[in-house]
């Protein structure tokens, strides 16, 4: 997709998951760079890129300042590496669903102030384990069970017991060239020497669903061309691979649909869900949490974007 190519209000609305009227909310705040023709607001998809990247900090919607992960919440592996005061509540995910949510606690949850962190699944876990953070999202696909989430939660989560409430379904599968001149259908398609791939960070649910696969057909990642090289978003995958640098990312399915020069083949449903130790479990801001899901109003938020499937939203899944 050509970088420079105009984008109205409702493109980047549907890129991010999040209302026009959030996306305006945006710009008026400088967090997201805009331009005029004539009364018009458009943007590039490098605006929209450079959005992402720059959000990957722990966000209070409370404060002026964010403050970055590098900063104070990380340690060597990339995680957070500090327990939050009492008054903080931190949800750590990528999914901008949990913007909007966050938005939700801070009208609705007194005396607390909700805290986002951008990091991936498997980090998110281990940040919950170790304390840092009282919330994570998770969409890890275990390959010998085919089941989403509960097996890694139990594993990373040892001897702790803890809550599985669901928030969305959405479909995993590739980003390839428009008109898939390599014909690529399946994960068999990676055992090929002429595929170049896009990679997504380590512990992201999407480069998981990829190496469990890998694993399970008797292929080391290293084998694959372009493995090594990792990107921090769905998007830039899939730009990436519109550009002609890459031919297959995993990623999901709703970006193809905003990015030109590409097609999506899918593979597989998967289940985004929020873990929370269950000893919270019972605390008035975890049941504003459960309120704030299974109400209308929150759900109508993504009524219109597409790309969600919020049909159990807000359903205890398991309790481990």
């Amino acid at each position: 997709m050509d970088n420079t190519k105009a984008l109205t209000v409702q493109d980047v609305a549907d890129i991010l998951k999040i209302a026009k009227n959030t996306v305006y909310e945006l710009v008026k705040r400088g967090e997201l760079n805009s331009y005029k023709v004539g009364r018009k607001v458009r943007f590039t998809l490098k605006d929209v890129e450079s959005y992402i990247e720059n959000s990957k900090k722990i966000q209070n919607p409370g404060r002026k300042e964010n403050t970055a992960l590098s900063d104070l919440y990380t340690d060597t592996f990339g995680g957070l590496a500090k327990v939050p005061a009492s008054n903080e509540f931190i949800v750590c995910g990528q999914d901008l669903m949990l913007d909007i949510l966050t938005s939700y606690m801070g009208k609705y949850c007194k005396n607390i102030s909700a805290l986002r962190a951008y990091i991936g699944s498997y980090s998110s876990l281990v940040a919950l384990y170790n304390g840092y953070i009282q919330a994570a999202t998770t969409h890890l696909w275990d390959g010998d069970t085919g089941q989403y989430n509960v097996p890694f939660v139990r594993r990373l989560l040892p001897g702790i017991p803890a809550v599985i409430i669901h928030l969305t379904c959405r479909t995993q599968g590739f980003y390839v060239a428009k008109g898939n001149p390599k014909d690529i259908n399946s994960w068999e398609d990676l055992k090929r020497r002429d595929i170049t791939v896009i990679n997504r960070e380590k512990g992201a649910g999407s480069r998981v669903l990829l190496d469990e696969h890998l694993r399970l057909m008797g292929i080391y990642g290293s084998s694959l061309n372009g493995y090594d090289n990792e990107t921090q978003s769905h998007l830039t995958v899939a730009s990436t691979i519109s550009r002609g640098a890459a031919d297959i990312g995993v990623g999901i399915e709703k970006i193809a649909s905003q990015v030109e020069g590409i097609d999506f083949i899918p593979l597989q449903k998967e289940r985004y869900e929020l873990v929370i130790k269950k000893e919270i479990f019972d605390t008035p801001v975890v049941q504003s949490i459960l309120k704030i899901l299974r109400s209308d109003e929150f759900k109508s938020e993504f009524k219109d974007i597409g790309g969600y499937d919020i049909s159990e939203m807000g359903e205890i899944i398991a309790l481990t």
